[in-house]
């Protein structure tokens, strides 16, 4: 249904906020062919671009950094301390691997106080971010030979596949990554009626940074991003919480926590999906934002945005779980919607 051989590489490739060398450099190889045209701007954001037949611009964001931490102290014993580069869940930082990316890629793990020895009143408490340190099992000496303060620090766990899903760290947003790709692998040999920009964008885990830039520079008529949202489709879920579901289809956004998306493009999205036969659900999403901010509000006057979203349980931890058919229909609604736009009336009414 999917490869999952290349979304399982996509994952693989490191990519802190601010230091997305490795995966950029990974998109770029998987896009030679597909486009006309490959650049990348200012802060390491990747435009590839297909022409089309009329001169409007279409923006599709999927951004490539992933959550993770940054170097910021070495003590004498060797042990490291970090800071979080996107929004991080504490408890989920126990006994966990993690690779610090200096000199030469180091494994560590995640250390903090042993409950052995932690106080009653301790044990009750969920530990903070700051409370855990990285244990190489270096010495001190042997740890600055290789890693600095400032040098970035991913996650260490591979994709696997579970059922009918994928189980990994980094879904978000890696399986956008792929599903971009995918897509454009598959309108290789089709005519657009607009030039698609499809931006894979930078630092989006630490405020929407290089969708906001990438906007300003494209300046989209239309902007779909595409990005993960929250399935809690799970015991003791009421019904208003879910958000979405596994296994359901795509998901098309309507809003989040930076973004009403434009109620055209939603209809758009709605009615080819309902058109081609794609299942696909409806996504409000109360709290995040997305890069759907930055490329709705960044454009000259604005653009016509919206999302298409990918279903994950476990969202920001390194078991984030996405089903196989999910991410087939949301390939299908973005490539068909980047065939139909052109036909549609986005006149207000």
């Amino acid at each position: 249904m999917i490869n999952v051989e290349l979304l399982a590489n996509i994952c693989r490739a490191p990519g802190a906020p601010g230091f997305e060398q490795p995966i950029r450099e990974l998109v770029m190889q998987e896009l030679e062919g597909l486009v006309d045209e490959i650049r990348t701007d200012a802060m390491g954001n990747v435009i590839a671009i297909r022409h089309g037949s009329e001169d409007k611009r279409v923006m599709i964001a999927a951004h490539i950094d992933e959550i993770s931490f940054i170097v910021t102290h070495i003590d004498d014993d060797g042990f490291i301390k970090f800071h979080t580069l996107g929004g991080f869940d504490p408890k989920t930082l126990t006994a966990q691997r993690v690779i610090i990316h200096g000199k030469k890629d180091v494994i560590g793990v995640m250390g903090t106080k042993p409950i052995h020895v932690m106080s009653p009143e301790e044990r009750s408490k969920v530990v903070k971010s700051n409370e855990y340190f990285i244990d190489t099992g270096l010495s001190a000496k042997e740890v600055r030979k290789f890693i600095e303060i400032g040098d970035p620090i991913t996650r260490e766990r591979e994709l696997i596949e579970m059922g009918n899903c994928v189980n990994a760290k980094s879904l978000d947003n890696r399986v956008c990554v792929f599903l971009l790709i995918e897509t454009l692998r598959a309108l290789k040999r089709r005519k657009l009626p607009y030039d698609v920009y499809a931006t894979f964008t930078v630092q989006e885990e630490i405020g929407l940074r290089g969708a906001t830039a990438a906007a300003s520079g494209i300046n989209p008529h239309f902007a779909i991003n595409l990005d993960v949202t929250m399935a809690y489709d799970l015991p003791g879920a009421a019904p208003h919480e879910k958000v979405t579901s596994l296994g359901k289809g795509t998901a098309i956004k309507v809003l989040d926590g930076m973004t009403v998306c434009d109620y055209r493009m939603v209809k758009f999205m709605r009615e080819v999906a309902k058109n081609k036969k794609i299942d696909y659900q409806i996504e409000l999403l109360p709290a995040g934002g997305t890069d759907t901010a930055g490329m709705q509000r960044h454009a000259n006057g604005g653009s016509i945005a919206g999302g298409i979203s990918v279903p994950l349980r476990y969202l920001h931890q390194v078991i984030e779980m996405a089903h196989k058919k999910d991410v087939k229909d949301s390939i299908d609604l973005l490539k068909n919607c980047l065939l139909e736009i052109g036909k549609y009336d986005w006149s207000f009414k």
